[in-house]
């Protein structure tokens, strides 16, 4: 029976008791009210196990619940320690990126750099080449309009042909001068 049942039921006896007046006394039914105390007596012991059966059930429900907060407090923990690695090997893989970017540009610099320097000394060379090779085409113009001249004074005063001579304002290149027959525009 519940204590509190049992509580209202004593009240109730020493409500319904008789009063004498003049005093603090109260008639009550002596029987009904040990049977109400030992009833209370009974009910006591089962109020009290029900009441630690309840703050076991307490303990058990928030050792659980903190058993739970650790679990989850462990998993936020390795989730962040996860993340924070994460967050380090990309750091990591975008500084080797921007390094290795970096390395190609220098390369492709050093390259073009090297390209250009190859390209200026091939013109170079072409433009000696063609020089020299302007040089004897001057040279051999000015040697055959020599030669038809002197041919034309030789076969004006003399009447005859004569031997050419070799005109002695002829430049010569650095190296020997070959002169070779190069086809006219009539041809």
């Amino acid at each position: 029976m519940d204590i509190q049942h049992l509580v209202d039921r004593l009240e109730e006896l020493f409500n319904a008791g008789k009063h004498i007046p003049f005093t603090t006394y109260t008639l009550v039914d002596e029987q009904r009210a040990l049977e109400l105390i030992d009833q209370m007596r009974i009910s006591i012991p089962e109020e009290i196990e029900k009441a630690k059966r309840v703050i076991r059930e307490r303990d058990r429900i928030m050792a659980q619940a903190n058993e739970e907060a650790a679990r989850i407090r462990d998993l936020a923990r390795e989730k962040s320690e996860t993340l924070i690695q994460r967050d380090a090997i990309t750091q990591a893989a975008q500084a080797r990126a921007a390094s290795i970017i970096e390395q190609g540009r220098r390369e492709a610099d050093s390259i073009r750099r090297d390209a250009d320097q190859y390209v200026m000394d091939v013109l170079s060379d072409l433009e000696d080449a063609l020089v020299r090779t302007l040089t004897v085409v001057r040279n051999g113009i000015s040697h055959v309009q020599q030669e038809a001249a002197a041919h034309s004074r030789a076969t004006s005063t003399h009447g005859a042909p004569t031997e050419i001579e070799t005109p002695s304002t002829l430049e010569t290149p650095e190296e020997p001068m070959r002169i070779e027959r190069l086809p006219s525009r009539r041809e």
